[in-house]
């Protein structure tokens, strides 16, 4: 045990460092409760705003369920895996250097120690659009599929 946990404090520090191309923190839009819980925060359903850092003009909002609870409002819980997203373009479009195929935009921590939300945006250089998905780095189902949502924001031509 003791010779693994240099390994592992290693590998929680690379999940944990920062990536350049992420997007800077979300903006909260609104919450909507759904679950009443007599101790800590009830459920809820919230609405965030992640602009694309390299795409100007271009927003994506993402409604995500939250535990409550004393759980919840400590941080212990592990949200469920369900979200759903929705880009758009809030203005003119432009793309700030070369955008690659694939890329993480925003990564956050959904639970205590390794579940992570995470949106990837793909770009369609054939069709001029750009993609994005969310997922979850834990798979809640018995195939191992993650659970996931897309959305397109087409480039003016």
């Amino acid at each position: 045990m003791i010779r693994t946990l240099p390994i592992l404090l290693a590998l929680l520090s690379l999940c944990a460092a920062p990536s350049p191309a992420l997007a800077d923190d979300s903006t909260r839009i609104g919450a909507v409760s759904t679950t009443f819980r007599l101790l800590g925060r009830n459920d809820r359903i919230v609405v965030d705003r992640y602009d694309d850092p390299r795409a100007e003009g271009v927003s994506c909002y993402l409604s995500r369920a939250e535990t409550g609870g004393v759980k919840g409002t400590l941080g212990l819980a592990t949200d469920p895996n369900r979200f759903s997203i929705a880009c758009r373009a809030t203005g003119p479009v432009s793309l700030k250097g070369d955008v690659p195929d694939n890329e993480v935009v925003f990564d956050e921590r959904t639970s205590f120690l390794f579940k992570e939300l995470r949106i990837s945006r793909l770009f369609d250089r054939e069709k001029r659009v750009l993609v994005y998905l969310v997922w979850s780095t834990v798979t809640a189902s018995a195939d191992g599929s993650p659970f996931n949502s897309v959305t397109a924001v087409p480039l003016d031509r």
